[in-house]
């Protein structure tokens, strides 16, 4: 049996109460209905019951108090509203990969996924994509994802909300059916006051409290009223104080109502109860959020067609200012102590010329760079905050953070590393770019793979996508103009942005390892500051490794906080 006590939660730390002292018990098997007006309290209750909301008071299950969202697992489950399956997948895939993060026996998944598939009616769409299912079909989905473990009590947030009457009716049945035959407890929090008949027990939520608990006719007495339609007009009449009052006094005269309407129910088949399956292991779950990610990745044709055009146009850009790959640097023709005035006009001439070069080399390796760094904000800005329902689901049924972090650093940092080698060795074949390949893969790898990682971690620690991608953008933005390499920095200023600037690492340990050539002469000459330093490469990918680790950071503390959107 789900129940709670006195339960309290604030919007934020200093924010109003939104739930205050709440007290209920559904019955452990059959269908709970929880209703009350538009922002009552419903869906905040169940969250707080559940362990997802910060909360004072006690909640708990047959007993045990809640302490954290994993002492549900296999236990309870929350159906959302909107099914947090990726439309891209099947049906069936969808829910195979439920059960591959939740159940690590493959001959238990084969048979939980054909049970859930024909209980909930989906095994003539196993084959459809999720994304064109209709709308009663994504509800029956959300309930099939949440029954892969087989969970004795349910909690269903509006469901039913937004469904025709056939396909509300047809949900209905399915939880009867369930309840009745599986011997199961569904919570439903509803809006339709019609269906309330339905229902074994009903839970009446108002202004942050529950001012009502029991069966349906007895609602309608004790609210005075002939149709449960009339529920919402006749509460917001009176203030809560009244409701409150009118509660206790019904508990203090009458308080086995509870007891007997849990008697009536059907006992529960124990014959068909198991012990939750074992958990895969945390390998098992990486390479299952991995696979599934990259087929997710090939299936979304409007994210690969974007991420193609970046990462094979990008190169392209860059091409277009030295398509003929000649380096003309020159010897400057004179001694230093000649005394001709041709020679010294000579002399000049080439070295104007030699600083061109040199400039649009330069120019080159840092706008390679600055383009980096925006595919890996393209990479990792919305990657988790995108889908933080998902993962938060997702831990409810045992994944592990730390598994699904590492899947999505593995990700990123694979599409950064292709999108880094690509951009050198396309721009290096094609401008002539002289120098160690290995050094300049490298580099410029590792720079977009640490500005991926980065935004990733940025993603991990903020809820909303938008604002994820344009942190990330902003620091793009940051990069040219804080590196120091066009525009001088003041001197206070170096030291203090240049360790944290992608680019600048970028780029210096792709010039620096051209040492030697031609290019690198004509650069080093024509710096105003013959002192300037510039990293070597083995600098710069120290550094860039250093950023990532960063980053790796934020996305571990982000994906050990609960961020529910």
């Amino acid at each position: 049996m789900l129940s709670c006590e006195n339960l309290t939660v604030r919007a934020g730390t200093d924010g109003p109460v939104i739930l205050d002292q709440a007290s209920a018990r559904f019955l452990p098997r059959g269908l709970n209905a929880v209703i009350g007006p538009s922002g009552c309290g419903k869906t905040t209750l169940m969250k707080a019951i559940l362990g997802i909301l910060p909360t004072t008071g006690t909640a708990s299950l047959d007993g045990t108090p809640i302490t954290r969202t994993e002492d549900l697992i296999g236990k309870v489950g929350l159906a959302p509203q909107f099914t947090t399956a990726q439309p891209q997948l099947t049906v069936g895939e969808s829910l195979e990969y439920a059960l591959r993060l939740s159940v690590a026996d493959a001959a238990i998944r084969a048979e939980r996924l054909e049970s859930v598939l024909g209980v909930t009616g989906l095994a003539p769409h196993r084959e459809k994509r999720v994304g064109s299912l209709s709308g009663g079909q994504l509800r029956r989905l959300s309930l099939g994802l949440e029954l892969t473990l087989d969970p004795a009590c349910l909690v269903c947030d509006e469901v039913t909300s937004g469904l025709d009457p056939y396909s509300e009716d047809q949900i209905l049945a399915l939880l009867r059916q369930l309840a009745t035959e599986r011997g199961k407890c569904f919570i439903c929090i509803i809006h339709n006051l019609a269906k309330l008949s339905q229902f074994d027990w009903v839970t009446v939520v108002y202004q942050g409290d529950v001012v009502f608990q029991g069966p349906y006719p007895a609602l309608l007495e004790h609210f005075g009223i002939d149709d449960g339609l009339r529920l919402y007009e006749v509460l917001n009449r009176r203030e809560l104080s009244h409701w409150r009052t009118c509660w206790a006094e019904r508990q203090a005269a009458d308080g086995t109502a509870f007891d007997q309407a849990a008697a009536a129910l059907p006992a529960r088949d124990t014959e068909r109860e198991t012990a939750t399956p074992r958990t895969p292991s945390g390998l098992s779950q990486f390479w299952t959020l991995l696979t599934r990610r990259l087929r997710l990745f090939f299936r979304d044709t409007g994210y690969l067609t974007l991420t193609s055009a970046i990462t094979f146009g990008f190169p392209l850009l860059v091409v277009i200012f030295n398509l003929t790959g000649v380096w003309d640097v020159q010897n400057v023709p004179m001694e230093r102590n000649s005394g001709s005035i041709d020679a010294i006009r000579q002399a000049i001439a080439v070295q104007i010329k030699n600083g061109q070069v040199a400039n649009l080399a330069a120019g080159l390796v840092m706008f390679q760079v600055i383009l980096l760094t925006l595919m890996g904000a393209n990479n990792g800005g919305r990657e988790i905050s995108a889908e933080r329902n998902l993962y938060e689901k997702e831990r409810m049924t045992g994944l592990g953070p730390l598994a699904y972090a590492l899947s999505k650093l593995a990700f990123v940092s694979l599409l950064g590393a292709f999108q880094g080698v690509w951009m050198c060795a396309f721009v290096k074949v094609v401008c002539n770019f002289p120098g160690p390949w290995a050094d300049q893969l490298a580099v410029l790898a590792a720079s977009c793979v640490s500005m991926s990682v980065v935004c990733l971690g940025f993603s991990a620690l903020l809820v909303s996508p938008e604002k994820s991608s344009l942190l990330s953008i902003y620091l793009v933005g940051f990069q040219l103009p804080l590196s120091g390499v066009v525009l001088a920095l003041p001197q206070a200023l170096t030291w203090v942005c240049r360790p944290f600037i992608n680019a600048y690492w970028g780029w210096s340990g792709t010039i620096k390892s051209m040492a030697g050539t031609p290019i690198w002469y004509a650069y080093s000459s024509s710096l105003p500051d013959q002192s300037a330093y510039v990293a070597d490469s083995s600098t710069a990918l120290l550094v860039l490794l250093a950023q990532g680790m960063l980053g790796v950071g934020m996305v571990l503390v982000g994906c050990q906080q609960k961020r529910w959107n």
